[in-house]
C-alpha cells in the first residue's frame, strides 16, 4: 500500500494534521477509539486552548523552539474553529477554556475534518517496524492479526508521551526519534500530584487552600491546593510539579506576610483572651491550623503574642518548606515533560533535519506547557504547521 503520509497517532496531534496535511493520508492508532485523552481530558469537557496563552508558559531546552507554531495557529484561531463549528464552550478561571458539553464533540469535529480532508483513520492497528530506505518509509502494521506494509513520503509521530499509560500510552515517540538519529532529553511526569511517604497530610485529605507555590526552580502559581491521601494536589502543585526534581523542596505560601502579621495584631486587640488558632482559623481551614499546630508553636492567646513572634510566624507561613518523596508518576500526570531533542528540528515545519519527510508534534517533543489548556494549544498548532507544510509540500 503507498500513501502520501503515514500519521502515527489519532489523538488530539494527529487528527488535526490530518486534518491540513489533505488527502492520501492515513492515522493509525492502537487504541480502539480517536481521541481518548481528549475525551477524558477536563473533566470531560476538554480544557481546549487557553485565552490567555503566552510564550512563557511552555518550557523545555530550547525555551523559544515553539514560539513559530505558535504564532501561526494561535489560540484565537482555534476558538474560531470551536465557535464556527457550533461547539458551545465557556471560561472558568485564568484564561481556561472548556466546552459547556462533553469532549466528544471535539473528537467528533477532529475526525470529521480529517476524513473531509481525504484521510483515513484506522483504529485498532500496532506498529511493528518503522524504516526508511532513502526515499520513502516502511511501515509493518498490525491489524486483528493481519499484517499490512505501507510505504509513505511522509512519517508524521503524533503518539505522544508516557502519561497515563493505562490508556496505552508508550515511548514509542522517543524509539522512533532514537533509531533516525534524533537525541531524546530527559523525561519525567509533569501536572502530577506530590507524594510524601508518611503519609502525613492523610488527616487533612480534602482541604483545600489558595496558595502561592513554587519549585527551587520555576514561576510562582498562584492557585489552590489541595491535601490527598497521599500528599498534595490542585492546580498550584500540578503546575510546581512540572518544575520541580527530586530530592528539592517546595515552597508554599499558605497566607502572605502582610496579611499574616495584619490579622494577628488586629486579633490581639480585637480578640486578646482567644487562643491564637482561634485568629488563624478566620484565614485558613480549621484542620489546617490544628495540624499546623503539632509542627508550629502556636500556643497561648491572641494577647501573649508579640510583634517578634508573630513575625517569626508570618515569615513561616508566608514560607512553608516541604520536601516530598516523589511524585504519583506517569500514572496520573497529565502530561510529559523532557522529550525529543528540538535541535534538528525545524521550528517552522516540525519537519526532522536529518531525514526528510519525518515529522514529530505534539507532546512527545520537548516541549511542556502550563496546566490550563496550553498543552492542547501546542498540540493544535504543532499539528497545523506540520500538516500545512506537508500539504504546501
Amino acid at each position: 500500500m503507498e500513501i502520501g503520509t503515514l500519521i502515527l497517532g489519532a489523538g488530539a496531534a494527529g487528527l488535526f494534521c490530518a486534518a491540513h496535511a489533505g488527502g492520501d493520508t492515513l492515522v493509525v492508532d492502537h487504541a480502539s477509539r480517536a481521541g481518548e485523552k481528549i475525551r477524558i481530558s477536563g473533566g470531560g469537557r476538554c480544557n481546549f486552548t487557553n485565552r490567555d496563552l503566552t510564550n512563557d508558559a511552555f518550557f523545555g531546552q530550547n525555551r523559544h523552539f515553539h514560539k513559530s507554531a505558535l504564532a501561526r495557529y494561535t489560540q484565537w484561531d482555534f476558538i474560531d474553529l470551536i465557535s464556527r463549528s457550533g461547539i458551545a464552550w465557556h471560561e472558568k478561571t485564568l484564561g481556561q477554556l472548556f466546552c459547556d458539553g462533553k469532549a466528544t464533540q471535539i473528537v467528533s469535529l477532529l475526525v470529521g475534518m480529517a476524513e473531509a480532508a481525504g484521510a483515513e483513520v484506522r483504529l485498532g492497528t500496532e506498529v511493528v517496524e518503522i524504516a526508511h530506505d532513502g526515499t520513502a518509509f516502511r511501515a509493518v502494521l498490525t491489524r486483528d492479526g493481519k499484517r499490512t506494509t505501507v510505504t509513505a513520503r511522509n512519517l508524521v509521530v503524533a503518539t505522544g508521551g508516557k502519561s497515563i499509560p493505562k490508556m496505552g500510552a508508550t515511548g514509542l515517540a522517543y524509539r522512533i526519534a532514537g533509531d533516525f538519529g534524533h537525541d531524546v532529553t530527559e523525561t519525567r511526569p509533569a501536572l502530577v500530584p506530590f507524594t510524601f511517604s508518611d503519609n502525613r497530610f492523610a488527616p487533612l485529605a480534602g482541604v483545600a487552600q489558595p496558595v502561592t507555590a513554587r519549585a527551587a526552580q520555576g514561576p510562582a502559581f498562584e492557585e489552590a491546593m489541595l491535601f490527598t491521601h497521599r500528599g498534595l494536589s490542585g492546580p498550584a502543585m500540578l503546575q510546581v510539579s512540572s518544575y520541580w526534581r527530586e530530592g528539592e523542596d517546595l515552597s508554599v505560601a499558605l497566607l502572605p506576610f502582610a496579611r499574616t502579621t495584619d490579622l494577628l495584631r488586629r486579633a490581639r486587640v480585637d480578640m486578646p483572651r482567644k487562643n491564637l488558632t482561634t485568629a488563624l482559623g478566620t484565614a485558613l481551614p480549621s484542620r489546617l491550623v490544628d495540624h499546623l499546630s503539632a509542627e508550629m508553636d502556636l500556643t497561648g492567646n491572641c494577647a501573649e503574642w508579640s510583634d517578634a513572634r508573630i513575625d517569626a510566624l508570618a515569615r513561616d507561613l508566608s514560607d512553608w518548606t516541604l520536601r516530598p518523596t516523589g511524585t504519583e508518576g506517569y500514572r496520573t500526570a497529565e502530561v510529559t515533560a523532557g522529550g525529543i531533542a528540538t535541535t534538528a528540528i525545524s521550528s517552522r515545519t516540525m519537519m526532522s533535519e536529518r531525514v526528510q519527510g519525518l515529522y514529530f508534534i505534539g507532546e512527545c517533543l520537548d516541549v511542556t506547557g502550563w496546566l490550563g489548556g496550553y498543552n492542547f494549544q501546542w498540540a493544535w498548532s504543532s499539528a497545523h504547521a506540520a500538516g500545512t507544510a506537508i500539504r504546501g509540500g
